[in-house]
Formats: C-alpha cells, structure tokens, sequence
C-alpha cells in the first residue's frame, strides 16, 4: 500500500478539525437546547422579560444616537460646532477636507456609507481651510485626514491614504477594519486579518497621535511637497 503524500496527510488533518469543530458546536447546542428543556414556565417568562427589556434598552440607545446626529455623515460649519458634537457622544470620526482635493470625495463616498452602518459613532466632516485653530491644535499636516475621537479626546488619526493601502482604489472595508483597529467603531470582523489581499505590500504601519503641535502648511495627501 502506498504512503499517503504530503498533500493527503494535510487533507487528513484538515478533516479531523473540521470534524472536532463541528462536535464542539453540536455539543454546545446540545446543552442550550438541554437548559432550555429543563426551565419551568417562570423561567422561561423571566428569560423572555430580559430579553425583551434589552431590546427595548438597545431601541432606546439607538433612538439617542440618531437625535444626536448619529446615522449620517454630514457638514458641521465652525469649528465652534466640532466641540459642541464631539462632547455629546462617545466615537467621533471627523473628516478634515479641503474643495479642491480629489481625494476628500473618495473618502467621502466611503464615510457616508460606514455612517449609516455604524449608528454608535458620529461621522462629521469639516473644512480645513475654515478651521485654522482646529488644524493646529489637532496637527492636521495632510488632506484627507481623519480625527478620531473617543471621550472628547482624539486618539488617532487616518492621514491621507497611507494605512489604506496608499491608493485611491481601497475599500469601504478597509476603512472600516482601520476605524475598528482604533476601537471608534464596533467593528465585527477579525482584526488580525485586515481585509486587503497583502498585508506585505500594504503595510500596517499607522499614524498615531504626537503630542506635540507643528505649525505650518497643509499639504493633501496626493501632493509631491514634501
């Protein structure tokens, strides 16, 4: 009888995990549907009741954000109106812009749709070139750049394309996994495996927040100034 090659011994082994991973999720299934059987009807009704007030508690919550602006992606005018908006709600993304970049309508497109997806954070947009004090303070160098806020302090920042894979064509997924690696959004997915094909290529290298502030121009992210 023939050995089994490299390639049978992978499939082999392959197919006990599959095999074990499908008994842990029978079993697990098996005791829920055990618990289930064994509650008496006062059991089942107050299981019934805490569900119920959660998802009552959950409507609740998200009725509050969408009052607070929360579910669309949207202009604020000053930068007197950032601070009003970034101290009402926990997770703030706020777009820098600028008119003439092309850059910003890309990110644009893909913010307005992460907005209606992620109502338990607040997407704003706000123009650079009105908001000087606020483009010093928070070291805004480069167009696009993305302010992300957690408890009315900025953690993080998107700076033009960079940890997107430095080119026009990324995903709204790809945004999406960079806004969950700095926990302003509840992102679902698997950190640990960013949603571009390669992870080499790309890089993973982001920009983080330096406490200290650079005075100077504003350069957009697709310009050859240095």
């Amino acid at each position: 009888m023939a050995a089994d090659t490299p390639v049978d011994i992978l499939q082999k082994v392959l197919e006990n995990e599959i095999l074990q991973s499908t008994k842990v999720v029978e079993e697990h299934l098996d005791a829920e549907i055990q618990k289930l059987d064994q509650m008496d009807e006062d059991e089942l009704e107050r299981l019934k009741q805490r569900r119920l007030e959660a998802l009552k508690k959950s409507q609740q919550q998200k009725q509050e954000w969408l009052s607070k602006g929360h579910g669309e992606y949207r202009e604020i005018p000053s930068e007197r109106d950032f601070f009003q908006e970034v101290k009402e709600s926990k997770n703030v993304v706020c777009h820098f812009y600028r008119d003439t970049t092309f850059r910003c309508q890309i990110m644009d497109k893909h913010l307005t749709v992460l907005a209606k997806k992620h109502i338990e954070t607040k997407f704003l947009k706000l123009n650079a070139e009105k908001s000087p004090f606020l483009c010093e303070r928070l070291r805004i160098k480069v167009i696009p750049t993305l302010a992300l806020i957690k408890d009315g302090k900025t953690q993080d920042y998107v700076v033009g394309f960079t940890d997107l894979g430095n080119t026009d064509d990324f995903t709204t997924e790809t945004l999406e996994w960079r806004l969950g690696c700095a926990d302003v959004i509840n992102y679902s997915g698997n950190l640990m495996d960013p949603p571009f094909q390669s992870q080499k290529k790309y890089g993973t290298s982001f920009t983080k927040l330096d406490k200290k502030t650079i005075r100077g121009k504003i350069y957009d992210s697709d310009s050859d100034d240095d």
